[in-house]
């Protein structure tokens, strides 16, 4: 079933005195889109500062572990040259 010349005429004419409302209509709808978009954005940068923060505390914790380990490795050599002077 093809549309006849009349029907393309017909559809022509109610998009062009629809095409300030079409116009109007598509813009706010990349308005929305851009929204949508910056609030995604927002959520993204959130979240990698919060795995950055979390990243941090980590190796903050494992550098005061090493520190803790070492400590103990110079005691313990400490205490094994004291044993063997004696």
């Amino acid at each position: 079933m093809a549309l006849e010349q009349k029907d393309v005429e017909t559809i022509e004419r109610v998009i062009y005195k629809n095409g300030d409302d079409i116009a109007v209509s598509i813009g706010r709808s990349f308005e929305r889109l851009e929204e949508r978009i910056d609030a995604a954005e927002s959520r993204i940068y959130s979240r990698l500062s919060d795995v950055e923060d979390k990243i941090e505390a980590s190796r903050q914790d494992i550098a005061d572990e090493l520190s803790e380990v070492k400590a103990e490795v110079r005691d313990f050599v400490r205490f094994r040259e004291n044993a063997q002077q004696e």
